[in-house]
């Protein structure tokens, strides 16, 4: 066991999931008293409270007083695939212990940041004792702040200060409060199809209604179809992916996106610019919406986790107007952050530690992304027609004949596969006979046997 606390944490963490995904699902297994599993693994009480702490937090143990720690059964709703809501059915499937992911969109799971994101983490509590109660910042960590503003601004004409920029604990916070700010429930809002399921469900919480706009198989709209439907729709909000369409995984030209953002400027319509992936583009310098928005109608989101991992799961909103409302929705939040993980994350920008790693992740994803081809090709080809993405962590994959994929998902599952189907990225319930599948994988296991398991059941479904 590598005695360096800043990496013991995480190989405590690996063993136990070991322990969890080696348990029978349906009942409960008493785990290792933080002290045996410290005597075991040679490690303090603290990092294995640590990494029971992270387990908990993910819902894969309990811990109940006096008893110690156990895993959790697995409740027969969260296998039930025929349930209403199959988005939650396939988010909960997915991570329940043994399962095969085929659904995922971590980039990070292939190169992630941790490491050298905690030894930061860990260098700077020696300037800002924990032993003193942290001041939080509602709005985000100042030197956090000012970083996103210097890399968000890429010009004298596009310039961002850290007044701009708003810090929240995941982007479903950080989301809400803004359609909030800008006083955007209840309104309507253009979104392309297929679309991020996240950004679905709040904009369902929020009350606005949803028009989806299909994305052609180049990932292009049909301009003049956009133009009659921007003509006769009291569009408030556009949501559309800063360069690669997720998850289609292709790239608007950016003759479209500017033709695209003239139309919104002349009608006073909102952009909110979804950055998640854009910097997973498998090109040189992709055009982005806000190199043609309007600045005073636009509003970039974005996350960390995507680039450094689930250690860092910030949500963040840069937006010039209505600072006023989101400072004060803010401050009643009341957002309790950690600061030196900010400032940590900070200093991997300032630092351009992310520019590096990000050439390095992206090259990686490439070469997952031909393999994963190659694989789909050689398994899959006479049932689904596959298309490369130009950037992403997926491939967006339809059918050859139509097939419920739904049905499909739930005849896998019983393999210990899981897919995404493609109605989840649909409010209107379209796309059902598409799937999102991954290239950020446990590339150790047999992925060409769960492929062929796929193709199989997608053979399976259609001489039903």
């Amino acid at each position: 066991m590598d005695k360096d606390p800043c990496f013991a944490y995480q190989a405590v963490y690996r063993y136990l999931v070991g322990l969890i995904e080696a348990a029978s699902p349906g009942r409960e297994h008493k785990l290792p008293s933080l002290r045996q599993l410290a005597l075991r693994l040679n490690v303090s009480v603290s990092t294995t409270k640590y990494a029971y702490a992270l387990l908990e937090d993910e819902g894969r143990v309990r811990a109940r007083p006096k008893s110690g720690y156990f895993t959790r059964a697995t409740p027969a709703s969260l296998w039930n695939a025929s349930s209403p809501n199959l988005l939650d059915s396939v988010y909960s499937s997915a991570r329940q212990p043994g399962m095969l992911a085929l659904s995922s969109d971590a980039p990070a799971m292939l190169l992630s940041l941790e490491n050298p994101l905690l030894l930061m983490e860990r260098e700077l509590a020696r300037h800002y004792p924990r032993s003193r109660a942290p001041l939080y910042q509602p709005l985000g960590e100042t030197e956090l702040r000012m970083a996103l503003a210097a890399r968000y601004t890429r010009s004298r004409d596009c310039t961002w200060q850290a007044g701009h920029v708003f810090i929240g604990p995941d982007l479903r916070g950080v989301l809400e409060l803004s359609l909030d700010a800008l006083d955007l429930g209840g309104t309507v809002a253009l979104v392309e199809s297929p679309c991020s399921w996240t950004i679905l469900r709040q904009l369902q919480a929020a009350k606005i209604r949803v028009i989806e706009v299909p994305l052609g198989v180049d990932g292009r709209f049909d301009l003049p179809a956009l133009a009659e439907l921007l003509g006769r729709e009291p569009v408030r909000l556009a949501v559309l992916s800063s360069t690669v369409n997720i998850p289609q995984g292709m790239l608007m030209p950016a003759q479209d996106k500017q033709q695209i953002c003239r139309w919104l400027a002349e009608r006073d319509i909102w952009l909110f610019e979804n950055d998640t992936y854009g910097e997973f583009c498998f090109s040189a310098a992709p055009a982005r919406y806000r190199d043609f928005a309007d600045p005073q109608k636009l509003l970039v989101f974005s996350t960390f986790d995507k680039i450094i991992g689930p250690e860092a799961p910030y949500g963040f909103v840069l937006c010039r107007q209505h600072g006023p409302q989101l400072h004060r929705l803010f401050l009643e939040r009341g957002f309790r952050l950690s600061p030196i993980r900010q400032k940590a994350i900070a200093m991997l920008l300032n630092s351009r530690r992310i520019d590096q790693h990000l050439i390095l992740l992206r090259t990686i994803l490439l070469e997952r992304m031909k393999h994963m081809k190659v694989l789909l090709q050689v398994h899959c080809a006479g049932q689904l027609q596959v298309v490369a993405p130009q950037g992403g962590a997926t491939f967006w994959l339809e059918a050859t004949r139509a097939v419920d994929m739904r049905r499909v998902f739930e005849r896998l599952l019983g393999q210990g596969i899981v897919i995404a189907p493609g109605e989840i990225f649909s409010q209107q319930g379209a796309c059902k006979h598409h799937l999102r599948l991954s290239f950020t994988l446990d590339w150790s296991k047999d992925i060409a046997l769960a492929l062929q398991q796929l193709a199989r059941a997608i053979g399976e479904e259609r001489s039903v």
